[in-house]
């Protein structure tokens, strides 16, 4: 039979990539907490499906970093530490500049509506902490840019180092709302820039855009693990001070 011109066929997800995209979104936003551990059966109840997508979708998240597999023993969800946000962000933070930078040059009008509006409905989930969501607008933003620019080498760099940036993202959003806001007006600023085919500028501020972050996550986190080893220092004494009234 002929081939039908002009079909669509309808978006499905499979159960693989329902367990994928939902196990990551919770890893992201915390649901899924750094060190818990994960049992394929508990999660698959959870989504509603069975055992063998859950599998296939933890081993895509074990290859993006997510979570981590011993074989035999335990699979647990990936922590995250000081130490990865200069690791990570630097180099980000060079491949979007160089994309915003080429984009200068080929931006069209419809571009830059396409960017106000993503921005826009990014201020409209921050006002209305709605995280994730935010996050995502974030991301459509800067995918835009990637996809004006058109260099598929800046792409595909970009798109390994933000499957690592994510979580750290989301570090970062839930922080004070002068913080986010401040992206949001970084983002306006970098739109003019590409109006005016301003490349220097549009580069300069999106590398603003991802380092001031990077510094704003580092301290978070330094300040969790100070934290934790603060209530650990507690609990031990706790137990010690237990100890020394029994033996007595």
């Amino acid at each position: 039979m002929p081939i039908p011109r002009g079909y669509q066929s309808p978006v499905r997800m499979s159960a693989k990539e329902k367990a994928f995209h939902q196990l990551q979104r919770w890893i992201i936003d915390g649901t899924l907490e750094p060190g818990e551990q994960l049992f394929d059966a508990e999660l698959s109840e959870a989504l509603g499906i069975s055992r063998t997508p859950v599998r296939e979708a933890l081993q895509l998240l074990q290859t993006q970093g997510f979570i981590e597999t011993y074989p035999g023993r335990e699979t647990k969800v990936t922590t995250i530490t000081k130490e990865d946000v200069p690791k990570i962000y630097p180099p980000l933070a060079a491949l979007q500049a160089l994309a915003a930078e080429e984009a200068a040059r080929k931006i069209a009008t419809g571009d830059i509506r396409k960017l106000v509006d993503v921005n826009n409905d990014y201020r409209t989930a921050i006002g209305e902490e709605q995280l994730f969501q935010a996050m995502e607008h974030d991301e459509q933003f800067h995918d835009l840019i990637l996809e004006i620019a058109d260099n598929p080498y800046i792409t595909q760099f970009s798109s390994i180092l933000q499957l690592h940036v994510r979580r750290l993202k989301y570090v970062f959003l839930q922080q004070p709302v002068g913080s986010k806001t401040e992206s949001v007006l970084e983002h306006e600023r970098m739109i003019r820039a590409f109006e005016n085919r301003d490349s220097e500028t549009a580069a300069a501020i999106m590398r603003q855009n991802w380092l001031r972050p990077m510094q704003e996550v580092y301290e978070v986190l330094v300040r969790a693990e100070q934290d934790s080893s603060s209530q650990k220092r507690r609990i031990s004494k706790g137990d010690n001070g237990s100890e020394n009234r029994n033996s007595q």
